[in-house]
């Protein structure tokens, strides 16, 4: 039965979800060089027209349509057939028109792949990008979304996912690092953000967001929402400050770079777990996440892998570390899922496994992806154009030089 009170709750929780794309923009666009400002946020723009087209042709039914034997949704949902007018899935929020589901869900296919183009920022042609847009989409996000939250085989098996961990970070992540592999370093390096005020900005968005992306996956206006609301805060906030005394140590002064970068590790941890788990547990979560997170941006930089915003750094080991400590601190008086601080190892186990497979699977399939497309045109610009910047191929300027 149709329930206003969450119908209304859901659709602005699918608000909040959607400013996280420009808000997305605006953090990547900070930290890239000037001359580039505006590619990197035409990338996430272009994913809001492009994503939501493929969801409405097709995108939503495959993910969350009858499920084919574990693998992929079915075909009744196509052209929104039988989703208009549809009353409540029980499957999926029982109180809330299938509509509002879709909506919901189409936030979180748009901001995946835009979250990914911080890694290869600076190297990819924009041509190549939206191929390689539409077809990660269809070949990763939306499968990996029906195995984990459509009645798939991962959710069979138990695994949990209360908001995305794998379903977005830790394949956005390992998708991240793929890229890398294929588009090699940058020529021009240039680590230093052009502009940390848009970086302030672009977090703000994506934590305010974040409340509707982690809350709102309890469908229901309810204490689980609430209990998903805080836990996202506390996360964010414990892992800020924990970066930010990290790094004053280790570098002898406050960074600004760095407490924003705390908070989105810490964000991005704490998603699958939100709804499991009890507010301590986010506390320790975020600061786990900070500590994680900053040594691997500091084992990526002694590698010498060029991840330019450090994608996999912080929403793939973060959404992995996410995931992995859900199966550790779930408690089943919250949500129904025990993990293994209440003595079920299977579900810790469920969980490596499910994360292992998204991880693995978004990282082939990207890599193999990436290395399709080249043979068709060229993805990556020339020193040249990289040095010009790559807004010089949109014939427009961020700032009037």
């Amino acid at each position: 039965m149709i329930n206003h009170g969450d119908v209304s709750f859901v659709l602005l929780s699918a608000a909040l979800v959607f400013v996280m794309t420009p808000g997305l923009a605006f953090f990547y666009g900070g930290m890239v060089r000037k001359t580039s400002v505006l590619t990197i946020v035409l990338q996430s723009f272009a994913s809001m027209g492009i994503v939501t087209t493929i969801w409405f042709l097709f995108g939503f039914s495959l993910a969350f349509g009858t499920d084919v034997h574990g693998i992929i949704g079915g075909f009744n949902y196509l052209f929104l057939e039988n989703v208009i007018l549809a009353g409540p899935n029980p499957h999926y929020g029982g109180t809330i028109p299938l509509y509002a589901y879709f909506a919901f869900q189409e936030m979180f296919a748009i901001i995946t792949p835009a979250l990914i183009t911080g890694a290869f920022a600076g190297r990819m042609r924009f041509r190549a990008y939206l191929i390689f847009l539409t077809l990660w989409s269809i070949i990763v996000y939306i499968p990996v979304a029906h195995w984990v939250w459509g009645g798939g085989f991962l959710q069979q098996m138990g695994f949990a996912d209360f908001a995305g961990g794998a379903v977005v970070h830790a394949s956005a992540g390992l998708a991240a690092l793929a890229s890398v592999f294929v588009l090699g370093s940058r020529t021009f390096k240039k680590d230093e953000p052009h502009n940390i005020t848009y970086v302030a900005l672009g977090t703000g968005l994506l934590w305010f967001g974040w409340f509707g992306f982690n809350a709102g996956s309890a469908l229901h206006a309810d204490s689980l929402a609430a209990n998903a609301f805080v836990n996202t805060d506390i996360a964010a906030s414990v892992a800020l400050i924990t970066w930010l005394i990290f790094s004053w140590i280790i570098r002898r002064r406050p960074s600004l770079m760095g407490a924003l970068t705390g908070s989105v590790a810490g964000l991005a941890a704490v998603t699958p777990a939100s709804g499991y788990i009890h507010p301590w547990a986010a506390a320790v979560i975020g600061v786990a996440a900070s500590l994680a997170c900053y040594g691997a941006i500091e084992f990526r930089k002694k590698v010498k892998w060029d991840d330019a915003l450090d994608v996999w750094g912080v929403h793939g080991v973060g959404g992995i570390l996410g995931i992995i400590l859900t199966g550790v601190f779930a408690l089943r008086s919250i949500n129904g899922v025990s993990g293994l601080i209440e003595g079920n190892v299977h579900q810790f186990l469920v969980e490596l496994l499910g994360v292992a497979i998204v991880a693995g699977y978004s990282f082939v399939l990207t890599y193999l992806m990436l290395k399709l497309i080249s043979v068709f045109m060229p993805i990556r610009v020339s020193e040249e154009e990289e040095g010009e910047g790559l807004d010089v191929e949109l014939g427009e300027a961020a700032y009037q030089l």
